[in-house]
């Protein structure tokens, strides 16, 4: 396990090192140029969206709204990276990683609009709705059946199945600290909790994201502001250290700028997903009436993410004595919220933690299932698949920490890559698609889209053509 670790920590630090973080930022700058600064302009719009009942009708009677599709995409992100992951990036980075991880985050809504854009324009119709994600686009619109393979493969690898144990083994070790129960015991009653979910649907995952995730969330943001309220005196010194550490002018816990800017865009990346081809496999299932609708809201869960959720559990962090105390992981956050809120605040995390991760699981397990398709069609394919995710979440509550999230890390940067690539060519259609949402805003117009709004689309089944709904309306 040792010589496996070794070899995959060393992969990761050339994938991280070099390609990774030169494709986010020149992409994340490609992006937010092309779109002209959408994650910035339009952050009214997205708020309003998150309202919207303007929904596109599928084949199936039930229908996954944007809320519930933002919520799924949520459900995701805020899990083990927001606690756990920003507390290793901040022992490995030092308090600059948080700096990096807002860039990462800003960059990113203009990568999460781009990704979630196209997945609703290439999505299809499914039995309870639709479905797609960067499969769909890759071979849609590029015609390379072979990327949409490699890209199901490397999901599979991650979000199937390393990032549920990565997911498992944060719940077991908050709950081995608070209660001191056995490790592989939660791992077994994680596994059957994960069963009864994910054979019962998207459906099942959309209403149990949607009714955890907000209650929860708010919850820890609420304690969090308690934290800087208290310790409103230390904050300015609290973001001095941040942006001091993040150019190194300041030496610090967890090495210079280099480490800042590898953990603080490794950690912001696992925890946001924005440019990682995953949250696109969410907003896919939204029923809307224009795809820049669910690039908004995914767009906005970034922000949601990362500036909100992230930045709190750095804000808990720093402004206690815990930072330095040479623990890292969730056992950090933990530290740290009971010297804030004493003993209970502890207990409190461990089941914050479980119901972040938990959604985190089932989320992770749907986009698996979503690209399984492009490796195999058949039941017992499925099948398989759910028992390797359930056994991954056993054993990722046994595992050590260190295997655990280099594992992570090694298939979160293959799957990226192969998205951003992709993203990277298909851009201007995005960009397009937003034109065309806002001219028929400035219409006061609630935006409709039709699959001749934008010419040289290919393969686009589940948006009809304005000559067709015509035609069909004028027969009528």
């Amino acid at each position: 396990m040792e010589i496996l670790n070794n070899l995959v920590s060393e992969a990761n630090s050339y994938l991280w090192g070099y390609i990774l973080i030169g494709l986010l930022i020149i992409l994340g700058v490609y992006f937010t140029v092309g779109s002209k600064f959408v994650q910035i302009r339009h952050i009214g719009e997205m708020f309003r969206l998150l309202g919207d009942k303007d929904v596109q009708k599928a084949e199936g009677e039930k229908q996954i709204s944007s809320l519930q599709a933002f919520f799924i995409g949520a459900g995701t992100r805020i899990g083990t990276g927001n606690l756990a992951g920003v507390a290793i990036a901040l022992a490995l980075g030092g308090p600059g990683a948080v700096f990096w991880m807002w860039v990462v985050a800003v960059l990113g809504g203009a990568s999460a609009f781009v990704e979630s854009t196209l997945a609703q324009i290439y999505k299809v119709k499914d039995k309870v709705g639709f479905k797609g994600g960067p499969g769909y686009y890759m071979e849609k619109q590029l015609g390379k059946r072979w990327m949409s393979s490699i890209f199901a493969v490397t999901i599979l690898l991650s979000f199937g199945t390393t990032f549920n144990a990565v997911q498992s083994n944060t719940i077991s070790v908050a709950f081995n600290n608070s209660f001191g129960i056995n490790s592989l015991l939660i791992g077994i009653v994680l596994a059957g909790l994960t069963a009864l979910v994910i054979f019962g649907g998207v459906q099942r995952i959309a209403n149990f994201s949607s009714a955890i995730v907000p209650l929860m969330a708010g919850f820890y943001i609420i304690l969090a502001l308690f934290v800087v309220i208290t310790n409103i005196t230390e904050m300015p010194q609290v973001f001095a250290l941040i942006f001091k550490s993040a150019f190194g002018f300041e030496q610090v816990v967890g090495g210079g700028i280099g480490a800042a800017i590898m953990n603080g865009v490794k950690r912001g990346l696992f925890s946001n997903e924005a440019g990682m081809g995953s949250a696109p496999n969410a907003a896919a299932t939204a029923s809307v009436s224009h795809p820049v609708k669910q690039g908004f809201i995914q767009a906005l869960g970034v922000f949601f993410d990362t500036l909100l959720v992230c930045s709190a559990t750095a804000f808990i962090i720093l402004t206690s004595d815990a930072y330095s105390s040479g623990v890292t992981g969730i056992e950090l956050s933990q530290a740290a919220m009971s010297e804030h809120f004493q003993s209970w605040a502890g207990i409190f995390l461990a089941i914050a933690i479980f119901t972040f991760a938990f959604s985190s699981i089932i989320g992770s397990y749907y986009y698996g299932e979503a690209n399984l398709p492009f490796i195999s069609k058949s039941k017992t394919g499925l099948l398989v698949y759910r028992f390797i995710a359930l056994g991954m979440v056993v054993f990722g509550s046994v595992a050590s920490l260190d295997i655990v999230w280099s594992l992570a890390d090694f298939s979160m940067a293959l799957m990226a890559i192969t998205n951003l690539i992709a993203i990277g060519i298909l851009a201007p259609i995005a960009f397009k698609a937003l034109d065309n949402y806002m001219v028929q805003r400035r219409q006061g117009l609630d935006p409709v889209f039709y699959a001749d709004d934008i010419p040289g689309l290919k393969g686009v089944e589940s948006w009809p053509k304005r000559e067709e709904v015509r035609k069909k309306a004028a027969n009528e």
